[in-house]
């Protein structure tokens, strides 16, 4: 036993001796790796390298400012609503005698739809008739004797008050048989009636809907930030989940003068011609205001911009002092509109510019020497990744924005930038010219005659003197 623990003794001890044996060997051989990953670029430069690095040009991608046909917008959900709707209630209680429409069909302005029982107010009618004939009678043979010197002028008076006692019960007569026809207010589509003939219908209680479709009302809310940019008049592109592939166009037509306090937003209100009588009041509709359109907007990429508080730039590529040489500069910039995966300049670049959109973070200073990559040299793998840069950026700020709208789309698919050294002569791009969301929408073509929504634009505005319509 004692011989086993003694072995078992010596088994530790030389494993423990061949351990250190090992690291002792492998530990000079550590600094010559440092060295060469300094030198590769790989880890911490030390003496030499840093030295020989500090000289070479910034590795940098960069493209040029390019015209870009956008347009400013603002998208919204909404609904629809009836430009006249009612509905059909008596002033009076009685019981139906005639219907005179069948549900959904058309009516006219001043048809009789709803007819109660009217032998009471008729017979009302036929007995003040007669009154009156009686007062006529003594009023005019009154007249007579008072000329005659029969009768004094005090029954004359009362002969004339009489006769407007009996006109006065004749009119209120006549104004209960009325009541007792209920009529259509003004043209439109009857809806799905509740009661039939022979029921009896108290004052105030449900007849049916009527509902003018000729025009529809989109009424939408706008964040109160753009409430200097909406006005009426202005046109507003809206969609419908019920009707795939339609686009309408809807006018402008009223803006609440009062922002919600709840939501901070401005209720705005839009007229659409439904002559077709696709639409029906209540759809959901999902609205594209358009404010402004440009066809050479400079815009560049998003990750060129570089945030720094309330005032942005970028780092434009300029030459250098050396010829050949490129070297950065710092660039306030003013931004507009953006759209997915581009920004608007307004001020501080021209088109033809080249600005840096990778390799920002290696640039220490203002005049660093670059070098501007040429992704199309890397082969076929590195043009493809150049060319899929701007569609998935264009994606990504799409799906930040809770989707893509028709400027986006039409920048999404626009082709790659030019990356190289020397700028080239930006090319227009518009809407018009790649396929996009919206192109695949149709436009509701405008029947021929007048349309609604212009007719009660105009006869809503004021006439009077000194009154100046909104621009």
């Amino acid at each position: 036993m004692a011989s086993k623990n003694k072995y078992l003794v010596f088994a530790v001890i030389g494993i423990a001796a061949a351990s250190g044996a090992a690291w002792w060997l492998q530990k000079p051989a550590q600094p010559p790796q440092r060295t060469e990953a300094g030198a590769s670029g790989t880890g911490t430069p030390a003496g030499g390298g840093a030295a020989a690095g500090a000289g070479r040009p910034v590795a940098v991608e960069a493209v040029t400012v390019r015209k870009m046909a956008l347009r400013d917008d603002a998208e919204a959900v909404g609904s629809l609503k009836s430009r006249q709707s009612v509905m059909l209630r008596p002033e009076v209680g009685g019981r139906i005698t005639q219907l005179n429409f069948h549900d959904g069909q058309r009516v006219r302005r001043g048809q009789v739809l709803v007819q109660l029982d009217d032998q009471l107010p008729r017979a009302q009618i036929q007995q003040s008739q007669a009154e009156l004939s009686i007062a006529q009678a003594n009023h005019k043979r009154n007249q007579e004797l008072v000329a005659q010197g029969f009768i004094s002028q005090r029954s004359v008076d009362e002969s004339a008050a009489n006769l407007e006692v009996a006109q006065a019960k004749l009119a209120l007569a006549q104004a209960t048989a009325q009541r007792l026809k209920i009529v259509a207010p003004f043209d439109g589509i009857a809806g799905i009636r509740g009661v039939n003939v022979g029921d009896y219908l108290k004052d105030g209680a449900d007849i049916v809907n009527i509902e003018d479709l000729d025009a529809v009302y989109v009424d939408f809310r706008l964040p109160e930030r753009l409430q200097s940019k909406v006005r009426p008049g202005q046109t507003a592109q809206v969609t419908f989940d019920a009707l795939p592939g339609v686009r309408y166009a809807a006018l402008v037509q009223a803006i609440s003068p009062q922002i919600d306090a709840d939501g901070r937003a401005i209720a705005v209100r839009g007229c659409i011609d439904n002559r077709r009588l696709q639409l029906r009041p209540g759809m959901f509709a999902r609205v594209t205001t358009v404010f402004s359109e440009r066809s050479d907007a400079r815009v560049v990429p998003e990750e060129a911009i570089v945030p720094d508080g309330s005032s942005p730039y970028v780092l434009k590529v300029v030459e250098g002092k050396e010829p050949g040489s490129k070297v950065t500069r710092r660039t306030p910039v003013q931004l507009g509109v953006r759209s997915p995966g581009w920004v608007e300049v307004l001020d501080g670049l021209s088109a033809g510019d080249l600005v840096v959109t990778a390799g920002q973070q290696r640039i220490r200073k203002d005049g660093t020497e670059v070098r501007v990559v040429e992704l199309g040299k890397q082969g076929n793998g590195g043009a493809a990744a150049s060319a899929a840069r701007p569609a998935s950026g264009a994606a990504g700020a799409a799906g930040a924005a809770g989707g893509v709208g028709p400027k986006a789309a039409a920048v999404a698919d626009a082709p790659a930038p030019s990356t190289s050294a020397a700028p080239a002569s930006p090319s227009p791009v518009t809407a018009s010219s790649v396929p996009s969301a919206m192109a695949v929408r149709s436009e509701a073509q405008p029947l021929p005659g007048p349309n609604p929504c212009q007719l009660a634009g105009s006869s809503t505005r004021s006439t009077a003197p000194g009154h100046r319509a909104p621009v």
